[in-house]
């Protein structure tokens, strides 16, 4: 029950809503909130969502009313959840925690409007027809990170360039995994250093590939920027610490969370963007009309507590590099 109730946040405070909405607050539009994470691990993504939102002139439950449904992990729950929220006649789905998500609203409607965050091509998954014009009644923002991999490869070489064996960790479920397996083959192949693929699809076997990747001397590791990780941010930020592995993470959250490194798109501004979507769609814009949006910059942090942790020295030009140190 705890991952169908209603949830507000409201000044920090968490609190639970009965599952009927009530006559009043159906005087206010509303929209359901479809993830495949949970509110203690998505809270900034919340706060980002809601940021944009109030852009557009909705400040929730003054205006607007949100209903949440969280999977926390539960991938195989999305589906029950996206048909929820159409049989609850929300105005809007925003479909987060990624791809899954997107193709669990897409599933449950054809005629409610859905606005995604997800970290694929939505034209390649045929979510939407192009990028320009969506069509149909889908929209939203792509953080796609499958071209990534030559970058976080050579930030690991930046930091230790007798490094060698670099090691990929993917959820091998993932759509984009095929896609993201070869960027990494590729780039191994051109920096002439071995690297090869480690494969996690839930939360034992994360703990499995860290164990393998031990047995094999890895000396350094790069997280895909999948939803399961996302999810299971302290488990692989504790593993690394406890194996002294370097690692270059997707996301900024990790590095906040203690990771030692991160490259990537910023995930608050895409969930930001998703809030204006959702505004703009409850003023009367068809979601087929609104491009899909992609990141405008990508954000390199270091975090120097980490690294001395694992004895590591960043190198200087490494430091310069960096968009922020967090001491």
């Amino acid at each position: 029950m705890r991952r169908r109730e209603f949830i507000t946040l409201l000044g920090g405070a968490a609190a639970a809503w009965p599952l009927a909405a009530s006559a009043q607050q159906r005087t206010m539009p509303v929209i359901g909130f479809l993830s495949s994470g949970s509110p203690r691990t998505f809270v900034n993504f919340l706060k980002a969502f809601q940021a944009g939102l109030s852009e557009e002139g909705f400040v929730e439950a003054r205006n607007v009313a949100i209903v949440y449904r969280w999977a926390e992990g539960h991938f195989d729950e999305l589906d029950a959840l996206a048909t929820e929220l159409v049989a609850d006649g929300v105005a809007v789905i925003a479909a987060t925690g990624g791809v899954r998500s997107a193709e669990a609203a897409k599933n449950a409607t054809a005629t409610t409007p859905i606005v995604f965050v997800i970290g694929f091509d939505p034209v390649k998954l045929r979510l939407v027809a192009s990028f320009n014009k969506p069509g149909g009644n889908m929209t939203g923002t792509t953080i796609i990170t499958t071209e990534l991999a030559t970058k976080r490869l050579n930030l690991l070489y930046d930091l230790d360039p007798s490094v060698r064996n670099v090691a990929f960790l993917v959820n091998p479920e993932a759509p984009s995994a095929d896609a993201e397996i070869e960027e990494v083959i590729v780039a191994g192949r051109n920096t002439r250093r071995p690297s090869f693929v480690l494969t996690a699809s839930s939360i034992n076997e994360i703990d499995a590939a860290f164990a393998s990747a031990a047995e094999q001397q890895v000396r350094a590791l790069m997280i895909s920027a999948d939803p399961l990780f996302m999810t299971r941010r302290a488990q692989l930020v504790g593993l690394a610490a406890s194996h002294k592995m370097p690692v270059v993470y997707p996301f900024r959250e990790f590095v906040d969370d203690g990771g030692l490194m991160s490259y990537g798109p910023s995930l608050a501004s895409a969930y930001r963007r998703a809030g204006v979507y959702a505004g703009r769609i409850l003023k009367g814009a068809k979601p087929g009309e609104l491009p899909i949006e992609l990141p405008s910059r990508f954000e390199f942090l270091i975090n120097l507590k980490t690294a001395r942790t694992l004895n590591l020295t960043i190198p200087p030009g490494l430091l310069a590099l960096a968009d922020e140190v967090i001491e």
